[in-house]
């Protein structure tokens, strides 16, 4: 027999993705330990880190086709940034299942993230060689993050569809570049605003997915309150009592997974970055 997901179930599951998502992207695998959580600047171990924490903020960023579990998909012209998890995460804060007054503690951080992303930058003489091009450039920042994620992630054979968003970004800015041109200049384009640009925003993008995380935890820890429950024995033993709404098997595993989640706070404490890497672009 084939179960359907509940409100409940696509919500724990939503969370559960969320909350897995920015652990394998904001840790100290990645980024070097905190030496202070004030007027912060994070540090990535090589290079390379840098590279995957972009490729993993790009799939952060993109949306599955079609939606799983039964999840509603984004209206058609919805901002680029919300055609992700984002959305259904605003979805969770706006109408709460587990935490009915809490939506806040997600939905704040939230569109604190998705207003930066939406915000346009503007890169002053961007110089592209290969085809003797300088130029400013303004393009949303959501745009020149998945852009280089892409990059970083695929081989030249799979970039058609970014040398396109390249070639529309320039002529939106008032060059208009043929297609060959546009595979010309993917490794400048990458150099600019990935070694460039997306580095320099780094530290501050993992505090907004850090405050996300840490909202997502405000958020849960009430429904743990209620649910675990303790067995005795030596280690002591727990079990959770599932909410009333969740009703399908992968729902109930992720609750699981999520409530574990929980038990304790986010390992990476709560840090606001110095506002001088928060003043360009």
């Amino acid at each position: 027999m084939t179960r359907t997901y509940s409100p409940t179930d696509q919500e724990v599951i939503v969370l559960k993705s969320a909350w897995d998502s920015i652990h394998e992207m904001v840790n100290y695998a990645i980024f070097m330990k905190l030496p202070r959580t004030s007027d912060a600047e994070l540090d990535f171990k090589t290079e390379i880190h840098q590279q995957l924490f972009n490729v993993l903020l790009t799939d952060f960023l993109s949306a599955p086709s079609p939606w799983p579990f039964g999840l509603k998909a984004p209206a058609p012209g919805t901002p680029r940034s919300l055609q992700s998890i984002l959305f259904q995460l605003q979805n969770v804060g706006q109408a709460p299942i587990l935490n009915p007054s809490g939506g806040d503690t997600v939905l704040k951080p939230l569109q604190a993230f998705i207003d930066w992303l939406e915000t346009e930058c503007l890169v002053e003489k961007v110089w592209l060689p290969s085809i003797e091009l300088e130029t400013d450039i303004r393009v949303k920042r959501v745009e020149f993050i998945k852009i280089c994620g892409n990059i970083g992630k695929h081989n030249f054979a799979r970039l058609s569809r970014v040398v396109g968003d390249i070639c529309r970004i320039l002529e939106a800015n008032g060059d208009k570049v043929s297609l060959d041109e546009g595979y010309l200049v993917i490794e400048e384009f990458y150099d600019w605003f990935h070694n460039n640009v997306f580095s320099y925003h780094s530290s501050a993008i993992a505090e907004f997915l850090n405050n996300i995380r840490w909202g997502i935890y405000d958020y849960l820890r009430p429904e743990f309150e209620r649910s675990i429950t303790w067995e005795g024995g030596d280690p002591p033993r727990y079990s959770y009592k599932y909410p009333a709404g969740s009703q399908h098997p992968t729902g109930k595993s992720m609750y699981w997974g999520l409530m574990n989640d929980v038990r304790s706070e986010p390992f990476m404490p709560r840090f606001e970055v110095t506002r001088f890497l928060k003043m360009r672009y």
